[in-house]
């Protein structure tokens, strides 16, 4: 339940900030901090809502994928590559150990990973599925000719 929770709040601070940003035309900056702030006041208000590990690592996770939102560029408003950029990130937050103790910047070198990961999957994926598309054009018109 803790790992669900935690990747549900870094896939909406991710979306979430994003959608501020441009839908509501807030800029990056003021939806991160304002959404990272009501989280944040939410959670210190109220503590005993969620057990103390969650208490403590929601609004982390929440700032660290908010950073996704911000950093996403103008016309990439693909909501699915967003909501994946904060799973990827949710997951290297939580299997990230003792490797970034004491890192200053840890969130957004974590966000940075995740953002750019995903574009280069996206990038692939869309690289490999235009060849893709190319192959057949070419084995259309191979077959096409030896049929007459």
């Amino acid at each position: 339940m803790n790992i669900i929770l935690i990747i549900l709040a870094s896939i909406l601070g991710a979306t979430l900030t994003f959608y501020v940003s441009e839908a509501l035309k807030q800029g990056p900056v003021r939806a991160s901090a304002l959404l990272s702030l009501i989280i944040g006041l939410f959670f210190y208000y109220f503590p005993d809502i969620l057990n103390v590990y969650l208490t403590k690592n929601i609004p982390l996770v929440f700032i660290g994928a908010s950073f996704i939102g911000m950093a996403s560029p103008k016309g990439k408003n693909n909501y699915l590559l967003l909501a994946f950029s904060g799973l990827l990130f949710s997951i290297v937050y939580i299997n990230k150990s003792s490797f970034f103790k004491g890192y200053g910047g840890a969130l957004g070198t974590l966000a940075f990973i995740a953002l750019i990961t995903t574009l280069f999957f996206a990038h692939l994926l869309n690289h490999r599925s235009k060849m893709l598309y190319k192959f057949k054009l070419i084995r259309k018109k191979i077959f096409k000719k030896n049929d007459n």
